[in-house]
């Protein structure tokens, strides 16, 4: 009797911009897939999702997951973006594949656990203190004086994306920042408070095999990041940093990767870099979200999707080597809230000499929610170019032609 073939299942959500990407990857390496959608049954019947999961809802999601198992073996369980980091560890125990232990993919969710590992370790990270949403505000706004300084910068625990992530100067904005943070999460829930980290900011994406870090890219963020919010726009790689200081950012890196106890797959982490070295910003056990990975290929065109599932099938990729074209990507902010009714330039900014692909994402007629509320961007703008600074160039210059329509929200007034 002839076995039957193992599949990949594929952890994402119905937001989630990379699902096509991974299942376009699958079948051009003609390995089999499924995807576990974290939605309602009901949902998931008119979706024609296969296996629908409440990742909520871990102990349950694992048991299906098993249950799906036995009629249709895996060989790994992949989160495709962060929401699913951990259920793929607690699944992956539960079948007894190889996977990340649960307490680092828990801790590289949580950025409070994530910033108690990094210090314990001795790992370069800013001071910080964790504090209840109900808390006194005088009562944090004196200990935020004397134990962490201003500048300070104010951080949900579990959002991603820069969401909620917000600058303080003095007591008076940190008591703003943190009334407008209630409004935006439970209020028996907790944040963060750190100090501020000065220094240009980088993006590092990696895989681990057996603990040790293996660089992909180093990716550039022009655009300063000082705040009030810290909105990501351009990315751009290689680096343009001296050898040297690059090497001190892979090896800040791993030590953070390491500091959390993660071991296998993919890593993409947050650092600052200023006159007193790199510093981390966050670890994540997950590959660079959006569809960033664009600007990412490999020996003979292997996009990152690729490679993430040549490894979780057992290939090595430690040898695998990214292409020597500069390349880079912008996430187009969004200027102000309100409805998209309309955009136009898209042609204009396509012809832009360098620039690979517009993009763009957001539905017409829908609701726009720029940060520190908001989790998403109007779209992307992919190029290439001989070197990193023409592909900066050729981003903005497409940019410049992109213009959005966007009609203010009229508040609905019940009668």
């Amino acid at each position: 009797m002839r076995a039957r073939k193992s599949s990949v299942l594929l952890l994402t959500t119905p937001q989630s911009y990379r699902a096509e990407a991974f299942l376009a990857a699958a079948k051009k390496l003609e390995i089999d897939s499924v995807l576990g959608v974290d939605l309602p049954e009901a949902l998931a019947e008119q979706w024609g999702v296969r296996l629908s999961l409440d990742f909520s809802q871990p102990d349950t999601a694992v048991a299906h997951i098993r249950d799906f198992a036995r009629e249709r073996p895996l060989a790994a369980v992949i989160p495709v973006d962060d929401a699913g980091a951990v259920l793929a560890a607690q699944a992956s125990q539960a079948l007894g594949l190889p996977h990340n232990n649960v307490a680092a993919a828990e801790a590289a969710r949580d950025k409070f656990q994530m910033r108690q590992m990094l210090a314990a370790a001795g790992v370069n990270s800013p001071r910080f203190k964790r504090f209840a949403l109900n808390a006194p505000l005088p009562e944090v706004t004196n200990q935020v004086r004397t134990e962490i300084g201003y500048p300070c910068v104010v951080k949900p625990l579990h959002l991603n994306g820069s969401r909620g992530v917000m600058r303080a100067n003095d007591a008076i904005e940190l008591t703003a920042v943190i009334a407008r943070l209630r409004a935006m999460l439970p209020h028996d829930g907790y944040f963060l408070v750190e100090s501020y980290l000065p220094g240009v900011e980088v993006a590092i994406e990696a895989v681990l095999e057996n603990g040790r870090l293996h660089p992909l890219a180093i990716f550039d963020k022009p655009d300063p990041l000082e705040g009030p919010f810290f909105e990501e726009t351009i990315y751009v790689t290689p680096s343009r940093l001296p050898d040297d200081v690059q090497q001190q950012i892979v090896a800040t890196a791993a030590a953070g990767a390491s500091a959390l106890g993660l071991q296998l797959g993919s890593v993409h982490a947050e650092l600052r870099v200023n006159e007193d070295g790199a510093w981390i910003v966050e670890v994540n056990g997950r590959s660079i979200g959006g569809l960033c990975s664009q600007t990412l290929r490999f020996d003979m065109g292997m996009s990152l999707e690729e490679l993430i599932l040549r490894q979780a099938t057992g290939l090595p990729v430690s040898h695998l080597q990214r292409e020597q074209q500069a390349s880079g990507v912008m996430m187009i902010p969004i200027p102000r809230g309100g409805i998209l009714r309309g955009f136009t330039g898209v042609d204009e900014a396509r012809a832009v000499l360098g620039v690979d692909e517009v993009t763009i994402t957001a539905p017409l007629n829908n609701r726009l929610v720029p940060l520190p509320e908001g989790e998403s961007y109007l779209g992307f703008i992919f190029a290439s170019g001989a070197n990193s600074g023409e592909v900066e160039n050729a981003l903005r210059e497409a940019h410049h032609h992109l213009e959005f329509q966007i009609d203010e929200e009229i508040p609905l007034i019940l009668r």
